[in-house]
């Protein structure tokens, strides 16, 4: 069965109020999402080890090599999971995740600032991470391209961000801490993410 691209769970006009603008969301689900899924559908098409299986075990048996599977196959899993984590009333922390934040990053602001800087830092494009690690901790990590916590083994994944340029280049052009903080403060979905806990 060939993969999909997952429909937004807000309409393309939903985050406008919150700095991402119709266009980006257009842009970025409608042509850069697909594309990722047209071309993994492409590679399983032609290669029967992977027909089968699952988008997590594409992703798994793939990261070790790299190459052009595992890049498409880790933008569709990101992806499925960024559109999750935001949310047009996003910003919000429930309390149980404020109090897992507090013990495990040291308070709110501290896990802004370092997921802010794990994402500023991450050099050419790439993700910023909130993870609950093996160790049962919170955890606030980066990874490559497309790559991510589930090829890594690094945790399960409560929040993603893209930080790819197409995430943020209408609506704040290059200025990657600015798009950071807004995303953090306006449209992360913390309720996703404490679902995830």
């Amino acid at each position: 069965m060939a993969f999909e691209l997952p429909k937004l769970p807000y309409s393309t006009n939903a985050l406008a109020a919150r700095k991402m603008c119709q266009e980006t969301l257009e842009l970025h689900h409608g042509k850069h999402h697909q594309a990722y899924v047209t071309a993994l559908n492409g590679f399983v098409d032609k290669d029967a080890s992977l027909q089968g299986k699952s988008l997590d075990d594409i992703v798994k048996s793939t990261a070790a090599a790299g190459g052009p599977v595992f890049n498409n196959a880790g933008q569709h899993w990101n992806h499925i999971l960024f559109w999750q984590c935001m949310s047009p009333s996003g910003g919000g922390i429930p309390g149980k995740l404020e109090a897992k934040i507090n013990a495990d990053l040291g308070g709110v602001a501290k896990f802004k600032d370092e997921f802010k800087a794990a994402g500023v830092s991450q050099f050419g494009s790439g993700w910023a991470w909130l993870v609950l690690a093996p160790d049962g901790k919170l955890k606030v990590t980066k990874t490559p391209n497309g790559s991510n916590p589930l090829a890594t083994g690094e945790g399960k994944v409560l929040l993603a961000c893209d930080v790819w340029e197409h995430s943020y280049y209408l609506d704040f052009r290059n200025v990657r801490p600015d798009y950071l903080q807004n995303w953090l403060d306006h449209l992360a979905n913390y309720e996703y993410a404490a679902a995830q806990l």
